[in-house]
C-alpha cells in the first residue's frame, strides 16, 4: 500500500515513520538539558527505544556525565551516551556539535532541546538581563535545532554500521522535539519572562512546519505543567536561574487535588514517554502540535500561579 508522501511501506523496514515497533534502531540522538530531570528522563527514554547513541548534552562542564551513562547502561547495555558540554544558544557550538555527531556516525535522527529556564516569578525582580537568558534557554536552543538540525538529518547511511543497534537509514527523515511548558500557550504560571521565552519556543514549532516541508523532518512541542523534579523548596533558587520547572512543593496537595485533574504533579518520565512517542514512528503523521501534559491543569483551572 503507497503511503501518503509516495513511499511504500514496505520500500526500507529502516523508513522510521513506517516501523511498526515504535523502535530507534540506528538513531542518532542529540538532548540538551540531559543532566536535569526531565533531560535525563528522555536519555533514559530513547535508550529503551533502542537508539544507537544519545548525545548527552548540557551548559555545565563539571556535570556529571560519566554518571548518567553507567545509569542508562545499566538497564540499556547497547546505546551509547556521550557527554557533550556546549553553549545551547551559540549558533558556532551547535554547529560544532552536529559536525562531530555527523562526522563520528553519519547521521542524526532525533533533536530534543530540553533545557529550559524558569526566571523571576515577578516582573519587578526580572532584569533585562534575566529576559535575555530566558530567550536563549528556551527559544534560542529551538531556533538552532530547526535551522540546523534538518540538513544533517537528511544525510543517509544505507550501510548498515558495526555498532550496536546499527541499521541503516535510507530515507531523509528526523523529529526535532522542543521541550517548553504550559506557559507556552498562557500567562500566569510563573513569571511574565517564563511566559514569553515559552510562547517563542512555541512559535518556532509552529513556524517549523512550513520550513521543514519537502523535509521529512517533523518539530513538535511538549509543554508540561507541574511536575515533581524531586528538589526540596529548601534548595530551590525563587530567581528561577537554575531551574527548569518549580517544585512541586509549592503546590499543597489539596491545591493539586483542586486544578489538576489527576490530583496529582507528574513525574520526568512522563514527560520522556511523550518524547519518546515523538521520536518514534508512532508519530509519523504529527507535527506542529503542542502536547499538553499537565493532568489536565489547563483545562480545569487554565490559570495556575504555583508561588
Amino acid at each position: 500500500m503507497a503511503a501518503p508522501n509516495g513511499h511504500q511501506e514496505s520500500e526500507s523496514e529502516h523508513f522510521s515513520p513506517y516501523r511498526s515497533d515504535g523502535k530507534l534502531y540506528g538513531f542518532v540522538c542529540v538532548v540538551t538539558g540531559a543532566t536535569q530531570p526531565v533531560g535525563k528522563a528522555i536519555v533514559n527514554e530513547l535508550a529503551a527505544h533502542g537508539a544507537a547513541c544519545i548525545y548527552a548534552c548540557s551548559t555545565v562542564k563539571s556535570d556529571d556525565y560519566a554518571g548518567l551513562a553507567d545509569e542508562v547502561n545499566k538497564l540499556h547495555p547497547s546505546t551509547k551516551v556521550i557527554g557533550y558540554p556546549f553553549k545551547l544558544a551559540n549558533e558556532e557550538d551547535t554547529l560544532a556539535l552536529i559536525d562531530d555527531v555527523l562526522n563520528a556516525w553519519g547521521r542524526l535522527d532525533v533533536y530534543v532541546t530540553s533545557s529550559g529556564l524558569l526566571g523571576p516569578p515577578s516582573i519587578a525582580e526580572t532584569t533585562p538581563a534575566d529576559l535575555y537568558k530566558l530567550f536563549e534557554a528556551n527559544s534560542m536552543a529551538p531556533f538552532f535545532a530547526l535551522k540546523y538540525a534538518p540538513p544533517a538529518m537528511a544525510k543517509t547511511t544505507p550501510k548498515k554500521g558495526n555498532y550496536p543497534n546499527a541499521a541503516p537509514k535510507d530515507q531523509a527523515y528526523g523529529s526535532i522535539i522542543v521541550v517548553s511548558s504550559v506557559a507556552s500557550t498562557y500567562g500566569g504560571c510563573w513569571g511574565p519572562a517564563f511566559t514569553m521565552s515559552s510562547h517563542a519556543a512555541l512559535g518556532v514549532v509552529r513556524a517549523g512546519v512550513a520550513t521543514l516541508k519537502g523535509t521529512g523532518v517533523r518539530i513538535n512541542c511538549i509543554s508540561p505543567g507541574q511536575i515533581d523534579i524531586g528538589v526540596d523548596l529548601k534548595e530551590f533558587d525563587m530567581r528561577g536561574l537554575s531551574a527548569q520547572f518549580p517544585p512541586s512543593s509549592l503546590q499543597s496537595k489539596k491545591v493539586q487535588q483542586e486544578i489538576v485533574g489527576l490530583e496529582r504533579s507528574g513525574m520526568p518520565s512522563e514527560v520522556a514517554k511523550v518524547a519518546g512517542f515523538l521520536a518514534s514512528g508512532f508519530s509519523s503523521y504529527i507535527t506542529g502540535t503542542n502536547q499538553i501534559v499537565d493532568g489536565g491543569a489547563s483545562v480545569m483551572n487554565p490559570l495556575t500561579v504555583p508561588i
